[in-house]
């Protein structure tokens, strides 16, 4: 019920201030359970990506909007609760399966859920290798996979920005429902899972139009903030040769600003040598071999 209430209540607000678009919403079912998958640019997906449909979206995320402490906290609890938003650890292991457990939950009951598969916020508006987690639910729940694509969020809020920008209209692009029956029975299959993530994923670089990275987000984000310390250990250490060294600036994100997808490019990580091609991946490759065959895939997609 709350649901409902805070989305009558935001409704008009964000569509009066934000003027935000949506395309393909007949896509989604209007009944029975389904997932959308979509990226992830910024804080303000929570709450344009619903926005639209007429149904109840459960989303999966990140535990710590749950944890917070005095008011602040108590008031994040209560709103994400009521807007749908399901907490999950995303540490893996043993988090990441009751992450899952969570989601068949959802759709066991009949509502739609939505997932990020890249597992977090892209820290530079690309679109980054997806987590099977998204695969491992549309098999165990036998419910098709709607992809979504989110355009202009990373430019309305771009990390680390409360302010949004006005000048920028954010819209969200539904596609047609992914149809995996044909995989039924076989979600302990590694490699099918790998293949069904990067359909998924392919999909939404086609109605995104961004520039896809075949390496994890999280890693990504890791290595970034290991490259920030670096320079500034550098910069205390020396202070003229740090000046001279700027770091590589971050690609710019897909021009979507008039809701048309650009055209969109593939980028493979550095550590693509570890990874085999997958049959029947778009996006050519299949999980990443590090730690072993024995290593469990990551799974836990939730938002960041």
């Amino acid at each position: 019920m709350f649901y409902w209430v805070v989305k009558a209540v935001l409704t008009p607000i964000l569509r009066i201030l934000f003027r935000p678009w949506a395309e393909g919403t007949e896509n989604v079912p209007r009944t029975g359970p389904a997932i959308i998958a979509s990226n992830h640019l910024s804080f303000s997906d929570h709450f344009f990506a619903p926005l639209p449909l007429p149904r109840k979206v459960v989303f999966l995320a990140k535990s710590e909007y749950f944890t917070g402490r005095g008011i602040k906290g108590l008031f994040s609890k209560a709103f994400f609760r009521g807007v749908g938003q399901i907490p999950v650890d995303r540490a893996g292991g043993e988090a990441s399966e009751r992450a899952l457990a969570t989601g068949l939950r959802v759709l066991a009951s009949g509502q739609v859920l939505g997932i990020y598969p890249e597992g977090t916020r892209t820290p530079d508006g690309r679109l980054f290798r997806g987590k099977t987690g998204v695969a491992r639910l549309a098999l165990e729940a036998r419910v098709p996979v709607i992809p979504c694509a989110m355009i202009g969020g990373f430019e309305f809020q771009p990390p680390g920005k409360i302010t949004p920008q006005f000048k920028v209209r954010p819209g969200v692009r539904f596609g047609k429902p992914l149809d995996f029956s044909r995989y039924y029975g076989m979600e302990t299959d590694r490699i099918v899972l790998r293949a069904i993530t990067d359909e998924v994923i392919y999909e939404i670089m086609k109605l995104s139009g961004q520039e896809y990275v075949d390496e994890y987000a999280v890693r990504h984000k890791a290595l970034l903030q290991a490259e920030k310390r670096a320079h500034r250990h550098e910069a205390k250490s020396d202070p003229a040769a740090a000046a001279s060294a700027k770091p590589p600036a971050s690609p710019a994100p897909a021009d979507n600003a008039e809701g048309k997808p650009a055209q969109a490019a593939v980028v493979r990580g550095d550590n693509d040598a570890a990874r085999s091609p997958s049959p029947s991946s778009p996006l050519g490759s299949s999980q990443s071999t590090e730690g072993g065959t024995a290593a469990k895939p990551e799974q836990t997609a939730a938002s960041g």
